[in-house]
């Protein structure tokens, strides 16, 4: 006998739909045909145990399967589901009558238990696109795969379970998630606070530039002085998601396997914080069956690098052509895949190899040449794309005791949120435009120009500080999320000088000041 059921192959972000094809005839052998990998190829012993536990006759011969479309690699063990049905139908142990209305997916233990598997959001996004009735997930993915609408989704614990369902017997109600109310709810949850951090209130108002202009920023300071914590709280300042930011975010974590289980929709911006040590595939995604790396697993949020110079090199320079094109295209002989990373990169540096270099109360013990190379060890490239740069200092033991708990990031937020406003009606006829971080050079100069006497300022900086070229558009786009922060719709002088004091590492004479 032969019966088809379906399933979906991701590829990217996008799911492919697969038809699991089951021939039942006289021969001696099993055949499975449609490029599948080591995992789909296993997953006739999961089903043949499965099968036998739950009392059913087990095919041994003449059985062939065929993946279709042949010509695409088919991946992992969610294929076990499907074609454990086709096989009952092949035999003639279940109807086969309703197979064509729902597509199915999941990973079969031997006891016949229901496994989780990732990716299942872009299935049940190609499952209603398909118009299929409705999607057959595991239990543990119910969660993920009912965020989306106008479609059926049931979650089972085991294979009897979905057999009892597609022959008719026992009553399964589909899951229903409110997903919006679940979305807002959780939208302003956040575990840190910047009421929590006592003083720097320069790196404070640096961060909140940072958040209302979407600029990358870097913090310079010794240990101890709190680069860490405060980069850990800037999605608390930032604007909230989107739900389609949302659902994008969703997806790619989705995909990488790195949704909770009780997550339907991440509702926060995603804080990325990859260790140093981390290698240049694992960073920009990659690998025989590529996956996103940490630079996408960060799209819509935050990547926090720590300790930024200790990277590789080649770790270091791949981030300027995401940071600049904001995707990342992984390449394979047969097919490419291209992934989203429109993240804000923060990251952090000690200011020399010791860690103390300009630190008041400590003496450090470095060479202006050791500083120099340390220093160089971010290229002038990379250096270009980071807009905001910050030295920060240590809080004295003395201070920290006696002050009052800093602005709440509720406070900052809104804000952040009245500019970014600002901004989003700014750049409203530009597609892909959102932001001042994203300015273009010619935008630059329609909306950031300043008056007179700001550009005489700007011109007097860059003659005495030694600002490099590369500074002076930074410093324009910089001034105008200043600017937006006061609702000015001029770029005025005041907002140049602040600008220009975050462009610490373009001065000529930075590893020269002494000690």
């Amino acid at each position: 006998m032969f019966v088809k059921t379906f399933s979906a192959a991701v590829i990217g972000l996008e799911a492919t739909t697969i038809v699991i094809e089951v021939n039942l005839a006289h021969g001696i052998a099993y055949h499975l045909s449609g490029m599948a990998d080591t995992a789909v190829k296993e997953s006739y012993d999961r089903i043949s145990a499965a099968l036998h536990n739950l009392g059913y006759k087990v095919p041994m011969a003449g059985l062939t399967i065929n993946l279709s479309p042949a010509d695409l690699k088919k991946e992992g063990s969610g294929f076990d589901l499907p074609m454990a049905i086709g096989m009952l139908g092949a035999q003639g142990d279940l109807d086969g009558s309703r197979f064509q209305e729902y597509m199915l997916a999941g990973e079969l233990g031997l006891d016949g238990r229901l496994k989780p598997i990732r990716a299942i959001l872009p299935i049940a996004i190609r499952a209603r696109k398909e118009k299929f009735k409705g999607l057959i997930v595991p239990s543990e993915n119910i969660r993920e795969a009912a965020v989306v609408n106008n479609l059926d989704v049931y979650g089972m614990d085991n294979l009897a379970d979905v057999i009892a369902f597609l022959s008719g017997r026992g009553h399964y109600e589909p899951m229903v998630v409110d997903t919006r109310k679940e979305f807002f709810e959780r939208q302003s949850r956040f575990d840190l606070d910047f009421a929590d951090v006592k003083g720097q209130e320069s790196v404070k108002r640096a961060l909140e530039v940072s958040a209302a202009g979407g600029h990358n920023l870097i913090m310079i300071g010794p240990p101890g002085s709190g680069k860490s914590m405060m980069a850990k709280r800037l999605p608390s300042i930032l604007p909230p998601l989107s739900l389609a930011e949302s659902l994008e975010t969703t997806q790619i974590h989705s995909v990488a396997g790195k949704l909770a289980r009780d997550v339907s929709l991440i509702s926060q911006r995603p804080f990325r914080a990859p260790h140093h040590t981390i290698s240049q595939v694992a960073l920009v995604g990659g690998g025989n069956n590529p996956q996103p790396g940490e630079i996408s697993l960060a799209h819509n949020g935050v990547l926090f690098i720590d300790e930024m110079p200790e990277l590789s090199r080649s770790a270091l320079e791949v981030l300027r052509q995401p940071l600049e094109d904001r995707k990342i295209t992984i390449s394979r002989a047969k097919y490419s895949v291209e992934y989203p990373c429109s993240f804000m990169l923060v990251a952090s540096m000690n200011p020399c190899p010791c860690g103390y270099y300009g630190d008041p109360t400590h003496h450090c013990v470095c060479t202006p040449g050791q500083i120099q190379r340390y220093m160089n060890k971010i290229s002038g490239p990379l250096l270009d794309r980071i807009d905001i740069h910050c030295e920060i200092q240590a809080v004295p033991f003395a201070q920290l005791s006696q002050m009052q708990p800093g602005e709440p990031s509720a406070a900052i937020r809104e804000r952040v949120i009245a500019a970014r406003k600002i901004q989003e009606e700014r750049f409203k006829p530009y597609k892909g435009i959102h932001c001042n971080a994203m300015m273009t050079e010619r935008m630059i100069h329609q909306y950031a120009e300043p008056d007179e006497s700001s550009l005489a300022l700007l011109r007097m900086a860059m003659e005495r500080l030694k600002l490099s070229a590369r500074a002076y558009n930074r410093i324009l786009k910089v001034a105008r999320t200043i600017a937006d922060l006061e609702g000015s719709e001029i770029v005025q002088s005041q907002h140049i000088a602040e600008a220009v004091g975050y462009r610490n590492l373009d001065r000529g004479d930075w590893a020269e000041r002494g000690t």
